[in-house]
């Protein structure tokens, strides 16, 4: 029997779990919007709450706790500035899951995890050159 189980294996180590929830919860809320497998989003969704519950209690301890998780300066910024002024009044229920079809490699079923009430703006900020450019203009 599996009393108290909860959360999925995903076919991965427990290590290599947390370090893809880090990565997929950066991303997340660097973006407000990834895409990823359906059952990878169901579990990203109660990381991405706590953290925004955490950005939303403020102080040093839960910026601390924060920066513990995601490992980055700017995120946890972002996370305990604009993203806890937007979600002040809202008392849970940050993400949404929406289901996004099929890969065509291997049939996964795919979903989006998108922030509710997200700035569109943030998608594709900061990933690297934008195509169509060129580099060596001054």
């Amino acid at each position: 029997m599996r009393h108290g189980v909860a959360g999925r294996k995903l076919g991965v180590t427990s290590t290599h779990r947390a370090a893809m929830f880090r990565n997929m919860a950066h991303a997340l809320l660097k973006h407000e919007q990834i895409t990823t497998t359906l059952p990878k989003a169901k579990e990203l969704r109660p990381v991405a709450e706590r953290l925004i519950t955490l950005g939303k209690k403020g102080g040093l301890a839960n910026r601390r706790l924060a920066h513990a998780k995601l490992r980055d300066d700017v995120i946890v910024n972002k996370l305990f500035g604009p993203l806890a002024d937007r979600y002040r009044t809202r008392q849970g229920g940050y993400t949404r899951v929406l289901r996004a079809g099929i890969r065509y490699g291997d049939a996964a079923s795919m979903a989006v995890i998108e922030l509710v009430d997200r700035d569109v703006s943030a998608k594709g900020q900061d990933s690297g050159p934008v195509q169509g450019q060129d580099e060596t203009e001054e």
